[in-house]
């Protein structure tokens, strides 16, 4: 393996972000921690940063040779802010950037898309990894894992449709994979766990994993939609009402094998993960 500069890891707090600097630090390699507040993270070089605010993106790029790019959340056009910073990463040094994107979004379409697109003509190695939905969602922050512990439910929109979610662990060790290894994919890939689960059989495996009864309810796309409004910008709240419609009809129905041809093992299932996860807090 060729010896690499410094890895930047925006969003490194997050989910996928703080699991990909821990990996890339227990393989031994050098990791900058990016975060809006700049918290420390023990084995990294901890930097300020923020999407809305240029003057942070000088000491972040500073001898920082790849980067993981966690777009801005909620920002229906993270295009405009993420642009200026990938023009200024190619300009700084940076010579492979690696985006985590999602299934639902196509290159040059909508969001992140159109930075997808961009992505190719900036960098000579680069990868975009579209993720289907988090595991993590229902046992985290999010608003499902919020109602699971609160109420005993699941709200969606998304019918009996089904969905090839994924291990957050395993979205981390597909993006350090494609950060350190000697060849970038220069491609995107789908990322899903080992099965598609309707919301109903995930209501299934975390009451029968904590032995307290969950259930989701089918709510209608407005509801949904009206729901969301209050926690985003209604723009948004209605991209993510209509992520679940699309799952109703069908378009998250599917697994690949890229995270095991990326790894090299199999992507953990969702029983393993709400077992991990969710056992121990019930």
């Amino acid at each position: 393996m060729t010896a690499i500069n410094t890895v930047l890891v925006i969003g490194a707090t997050g989910t996928t972000g703080s699991r990909t600097a821990a990996q890339l630090i227990a393989s031994g390699h050098r990791v900058k921690a990016a975060s809006r507040r700049a918290a420390p993270i023990p084995g990294t070089d901890s930097v300020r940063f923020d999407w809305y605010d240029s003057s942070t993106f000088s000491a972040a790029l500073d001898d920082v040779g790849r980067v993981y790019l966690i777009p801005p959340v909620g920002d229906p056009n993270p295009a405009a802010v993420m642009l200026p910073f990938l023009e200024q990463a190619r300009a700084a040094g940076v010579h492979r950037a690696v985006l985590l994107s999602s299934s639902a979004i196509l290159e040059g379409g909508t969001a992140v898309g159109v930075v997808h697109e961009a992505l190719s003509s900036l960098f000579d190695q680069w990868a975009v990894l579209r993720p289907s939905w988090f595991m993590q969602n229902f046992t985290g922050t999010h608003a499902h894992a919020v109602s699971i512990r609160e109420d005993g439910t699941i709200l969606t929109a998304a019918g009996g449709g089904r969905v090839g979610f994924v291990d957050a662990e395993d979205i981390a060790s597909v993006a350090v994979r494609t950060l350190i290894d000697d060849y970038a994919p220069n491609t995107d890939l789908v990322l899903t766990g080992p099965e598609a689960l309707s919301y109903d059989d995930v209501a299934a495996i975390v009451t029968e994993v904590t032995g307290r009864p969950v259930v989701h309810h089918h709510l209608a796309y407005e509801q949904v939609r009206d729901r969301l409004t209050a926690l985003v910008p209604v723009e948004f709240a209605a991209m993510l009402a209509g992520m679940d419609r699309a799952i109703a009809e069908g378009a998250e129905n599917r697994i690949t094998d890229a995270v095991e041809r990326v790894t090299g093992r199999p992507p953990r299932s969702f029983r393993l993960v709400a077992a991990r996860e969710l056992a121990r807090s019930s």
